[in-house]
């Protein structure tokens, strides 16, 4: 049976990381003092007198192929949201307000309104304000039917808030907040793995659409409170977002065992059509969020995250640098209790 890769399904990590590395050092000159270097880039941060300012863009990507295939466009909007809500978490904002742009051939009001519905939906859940935004028609680039959405959150936060804290160190315990499925990443590489027609490919569209958590009202209490010391939002390139968190350390986590995790982790283990190794360097796992925390927060943050509704464990820890390239190395090949090391 034919394996697949994110390379063999159109998209390359590698050219990715060589553009954003293109893109540092062009703009090197354009860095004004109060920019405050973010590490890992989920959300830029900025000085304005007393406090600073978070901004980060995100899209959906591909995951839009299979709500226009369905029909289903009332939770996309749920994804986009999330998307730029859950990055600003990671350097310690709380959402304020946020922005849409909706980019379409031809504007189809009604599958207009479901999109926006599910955009205004996620700022509900994530306690922010929808401010404005940006509706275009392009007649001639994009397919009849079909639209692209970008988004774009704003916070606000002190210096005492930014994340991750200075100088971490090894023997942080690590927490994993569950994810409700793939969210919206490595959908070019999902849309290779589903049958090509039948009832089967429709239920599972439908599951894949399963929209991306929002996490504010689950980890901003914790982060509030200065129990969190760093945070890698687990999103395109899988656990490749660690060293997000500091990558002056190393990472050894257990990944919760399959049957407590979203389903759609089973599915795609029994697909037989993707490497473990690929897998975990390309989604979640079945883990939205992971959270460095001292030792003696563990039992708080999780009993916390518990009360919000959603579920938490305690994976791993982190370890001093061991100073070799970074990479996922395995244990356990087994897709339930792998144990992974980021070196």
């Amino acid at each position: 049976m034919k394996t697949w890769t994110y390379e063999k399904a159109g998209v390359s990590r590698k050219r990715g990381d060589q553009l954003v590395s293109s893109i540092q050092k062009m703009n090197r000159g354009n860095q004004a003092s109060k920019v405050h270097p973010s590490i890992g880039g989920y959300a830029s941060v900025i000085r304005s007198g007393a406090q600073y300012v978070a901004a980060t863009t995100d899209g959906v990507g591909t995951k839009l192929k299979l709500a226009f295939e369905s029909g289903i466009h009332s939770t996309i909007g749920i994804d986009l949201v999330a998307m730029s809500v859950n990055d600003l978490l990671c350097v310690g904002s709380k959402p304020a307000f946020f922005l849409d742009y909706f980019a379409t051939g031809g504007l189809k009001l009604s599958t207009a309104k479901k999109v926006l519905s599910g955009i205004v939906k996620g700022c509900e859940m994530a306690e922010c304000a929808l401010v404005g935004g940006e509706t275009a028609e392009m007649p001639g680039i994009y397919q009849k039917g079909e639209y692209d959405l970008a988004g774009f959150a704003v916070g606000f936060l002190s210096s005492k808030q930014l994340l991750p804290k200075k100088a971490l160190p090894s023997g942080l315990a690590l927490v994993g907040v569950a994810s409700s499925g793939f969210h919206s990443n490595g959908y070019s590489l999902l849309r290779k793995l589903l049958p090509q027609s039948g009832k089967n490919r429709k239920d599972l569209v439908k599951a894949l659409l399963s929209p991306t958590e929002i996490y504010v009202r689950s980890l901003w209490p914790v982060i509030e409170k200065g129990w969190v010391q760093g945070m890698a939002h687990i999103t395109g390139s899988g656990f490749l977002n660690l060293p997000r968190i500091s990558d002056k350390l190393d990472y050894d986590l257990v990944l919760p065992p399959l049957e407590e995790i979203a389903p759609c982790y089973t599915w795609l283990r029994h697909t037989g059509k993707i490497k473990f190794e690929e897998a975990a360097q390309t989604f979640n796992m079945g883990l939205g969020m992971v959270l460095a925390v001292k030792p003696k927060d563990v039992g708080p943050v999780i009993g916390a995250i518990h009360r919000s509704g959603k579920m938490a464990w305690l994976i791993g820890e982190t370890r001093k640098k061991s100073g070799r390239v970074p990479k996922i190395d395995l244990e356990s090949r087994d897709w339930g209790n792998t144990r992974l090391h980021y070196l």
